[in-house]
C-alpha cells in the first residue's frame, strides 16, 4: 500500500497518499464511512496531503440524482461531516456544490478539520458516456494553494486532459511546483496506457509534478480501474497503483519550489491560505515498501468484467447469479467471470437441452460447471416446445419451420431463467457478446433476458483471447469448446457462418463501422465483398430496437452500446 522513500535535503518535502476508492452513488454514509477511514490512515501514516476521486461524496456519475434537491442538500451535509476528520492534515475532495441556482463539478480544499477552499471543474466532457454540461456550470478560476513551502494547484479529471487548459495555467503563470488531479476516469482497452502517456506528456510540458487520483469500482455499464499516479517533471512514474484494486497508496515527493513571482493582472487564479501549523515540521513514520502488480491487457479486460459484474451484482442487492450453459464459449466465459465476481458457491449454471442440442455440447457444461465448482440444474425444454407446437399449431398451420420456432426455443429458456430469478431471488445474466449484439444474432426475450449481460461489450475475437488466457494455467474452459464451431443449436447442424461471416472477418467490419463510425462505402475487409459489407451493416442498423431493451453491461471498449453509441431507432438514414 506504501511507497518507501528516504526524507531529502529540500525546502519542500511533501508525504502525499492517493485514496483509490470504490463507492456507491447516493449511498452518502457509506462514502463518508469509507473516506473517513482512508483520512485515518493517512493521519497514521503521517500524511501531509491526501487526495480523493472525483465527486468521491456522491459516488460517480450521480446523474440525474444531481436534479434533486434533497440530493445535494445529503452532499453538503456529508462533506460538512468529512471536514471534521481532517485534523492535522489537508485533503481533496470531490462533492457537488450547490451555489443558487448552479450546481458545480467542485473539489473541496479541507485543512485541519476546516473547509478552506473550493476548486471547481473548468472543462466539462461532453462526449462518449460524459453529460456533465446537463448538470454542472465551468467554473471559471483556476485554483492554487501553499503547503510547507511549495505551491499546489488544483484540477479535475478533464482539466488535465486538454494540454492548454488550467493546468498549464496553473504551473506557468501561478507558479506551481505540484499539480493534483482529482479524477473518475472509466476504463476501456487500451485507456489506461493512453492516460499515462497524457499524465506523463503533461508532467514535461508543465516542468511540474502531477499526483494524480482515480475510482475503482463499477457503476452500472462503466467500471474504473484506479491506476493513479504520481509522475516526476521529467515524465518518470514516481508511483503507480494497482488496477481495478482499492487502496490507499503513499509516496514521499522531494520538491524544488519556483522563484515566486507576481501574477500577471490578467490572471484569474484564486489562491487560499492554508493554517500554518500544518507546515510546521513533523517527524514522518518509515513507509513500507508498495508492489505494483503489472497486468496485460487481456488480464485488465478479465478484471474489469469481474469487477464490473461484482459490483453490479452486489450494490443491486443480490448474492447469487444464475446463467443458462449451452456449451458454447460465450456462456463458458460469463460463468468463469461470474465464479470469479461472486464465488463459485452463488453461481448456478442451468443446461436447458432440446432434441437439437449435441451430446457434446451437454457434456461440455457438465465439465465447465465441475472445473469451477459451480452448482447445474438440468430443465430439459422438448415438452415446452411440443406445447407451443400445440398452441401454436392451427396458425401455423401450411409453413415450414423457421425462424419462429427457433426464436421460442431461446424464449422458453428465457423464462425458465426468469422463472428462477423471481422464485430464488437470484439475477440472470446474460451471455451474448458485442458481435452478436451488433448484427441481432440473438432473441428478444430469449437468450437477451437477463438482469446483467456480462460480455456485451466483448466482441467475439475477444472472448476467444480472454478464454485462452484464463486457460493459460489450467484448464478451466473444456478445449472442445475452445475448438468447436460456434452454433445456437436450435436447428440440426446450424452454424453462426450459416447467417454471418466468420468472426475473424466479422469483428474487423463491426470495429470500423460501429467504433470508427466508418461510412459503409469506405471500408474494406479483405474476405468480404461490397454485398456482405452492406448486407451485416444492415444487420447492425436493423438491430437497434433490439439492444435499447437489452440489459446493461461492462463497458470494455471505447465505444459500447447505450450511452457511448446512440442512434434512433425509427430512421431512414440507411447504411451509407
Amino acid at each position: 500500500m506504501i511507497s518507501k522513500a528516504k526524507k531529502p535535503n529540500s525546502s519542500a518535502f511533501l508525504r502525499i497518499a492517493l485514496a483509490q476508492m470504490n463507492l456507491v452513488v447516493g449511498d452518502f454514509n457509506f462514502n463518508a464511512d469509507k473516506i473517513k477511514k482512508n483520512l485515518k490512515q493517512a493521519r497514521k501514516l503521517g500524511v501531509d496531503l491526501v487526495l480523493f476521486p472525483e465527486l468521491a461524496v456522491t459516488g460517480y456519475p450521480p446523474e440525474d440524482l444531481l436534479l434533486k434537491e434533497s440530493f445535494l442538500k445529503q452532499c453538503d451535509k456529508n462533506l460538512k461531516k468529512i471536514s471534521r476528520y481532517t485534523k492535522g492534515l489537508t485533503a481533496i475532495i470531490g462533492f457537488a456544490e450547490k451555489k443558487g441556482k448552479v450546481i458545480y463539478n467542485s473539489a473541496a480544499l479541507l485543512c485541519d478539520g476546516k473547509h478552506v477552499g473550493t476548486c471547481r471543474k473548468m472543462l466539462l466532457p461532453n462526449y462518449g458516456v460524459f453529460d456533465e454540461k446537463r448538470y454542472f456550470y465551468e467554473g471559471n478560476s483556476p485554483v492554487r494553494f501553499g503547503l510547507k513551502g511549495a505551491m499546489l494547484g488544483i484540477t479535475i479529471c478533464e482539466d488535465l486532459w486538454e494540454d492548454s487548459g488550467p493546468g498549464k495555467i496553473l504551473c506557468g503563470q501561478g507558479n506551481v511546483d505540484l499539480l493534483l488531479n482529482i479524477s473518475s476516469s472509466p476504463f476501456h482497452k487500451g485507456k489506461g496506457k493512453t492516460r499515462e502517456k497524457m499524465i506523463q506528456q503533461r508532467a514535461r510540458s508543465y516542468r511540474s509534478h502531477i499526483a494524480y487520483v482515480n475510482l475503482v469500482g463499477g457503476q452500472d455499464e462503466l467500471v474504473f480501474d484506479g491506476q493513479s499516479l504520481i509522475v516526476a517533471p521529467d515524465g518518470k512514474i514516481i508511483l503507480r497503483g494497482n488496477s481495478f484494486t482499492e487502496e490507499l497508496i503513499c509516496s514521499d515527493i522531494a520538491l524544488n519550489p519556483k522563484s515566486p513571482k507576481k501574477l500577471f493582472s490578467k490572471t484569474n487564479i484564486r489562491s487560499y491560505q492554508i493554517p500554518a501549523s500544518l507546515s510546521k515540521h513533523k517527524k514522518y513514520p518509515p513507509l513500507s515498501v508498495y508492489t505494483y502488480n503489472k497486468k496485460s491487457e487481456v488480464e485488465n479486460i478479465f478484471s474489469a468484467l469481474v469487477l464490473g459484474t461484482q459490483d453490479y451484482v452486489s450494490k443491486n442487492g443480490f448474492s447469487k447469479a444464475v446463467l443458462g450453459l449451452s456449451g458454447g464459449i460465450d456462456s463458458a466465459l460469463t460463468a468463469v467471470v461470474a465464479s470469479k465476481a461472486l464465488g463459485a458457491k452463488n453461481v448456478i449454471g442451468v443446461l436447458m437441452p432440446s432434441p437439437h442440442s449435441s451430446e457434446g455440447s451437454v457434456q461440455d457444461s457438465l465439465s465447465l460447471a465441475k472445473n469451477l465448482g459451480i452448482q447445474t440444474l438440468i430443465l430439459p425444454i422438448e415438452k415446452a416446445m411440443k406445447a407451443y407446437d400445440q398452441i401454436l399449431g392451427k396458425v401455423f398451420k401450411g409453413t415450414d419451420s423457421d425462424l419462429a420456432e427457433e426464436n421460442i426455443q431461446a424464449r422458453i429458456r428465457g423464462n425458465l431463467l426468469m422463472a428462477l430469478s423471481n422464485k430464488k431471488g437470484w439475477m440472470v445474466l446474460a451471455t451474448g457478446n458485442k458481435s452478436e449484439l451488433s448484427v441481432g444474432y440473438c432473441t428478444l426475450y430469449g437468450d437477451m433476458a437477463g438482469g446483467f449481460a456480462v460480455i456485451k461489450d466483448v466482441p467475439k475475437i475477444w472472448v476467444y483471447k480472454i478464454s485462452h488466457w484464463v486457460n493459460s494455467k489450467k484448464e478451466i474452459i473444456p478445449e472442445s469448446i475452445l475448438t468447436k464451431a460456434p452454433s445456437a443449436e436450435l436447428r440440426p447442424d446450424q452454424k453462426d457462418t450459416d447467417t454471418l461471416p466468420p468472426y475473424d472477418l466479422l469483428d474487423p467490419f463491426l470495429l470500423k463501422y460501429i467504433e470508427e463510425d466508418k461510412s459503409v462505402g469506405k471500408i474494406k475487409i479483405s474476405g468480404l465483398s461490397t454485398a456482405d459489407i452492406k448486407r451485416v451493416a444492415n444487420l447492425v442498423d436493423a438491430s437497434e430496437y433490439k439492444r435499447r431493451q437489452g440489459p446493461p453491461g461492462v463497458k470494455i471498449t471505447p465505444k459500447a452500446f447505450g450511452k457511448d453509441r446512440r442512434l434512433p431507432i425509427t430512421t431512414n438514414s440507411g447504411s451509407k
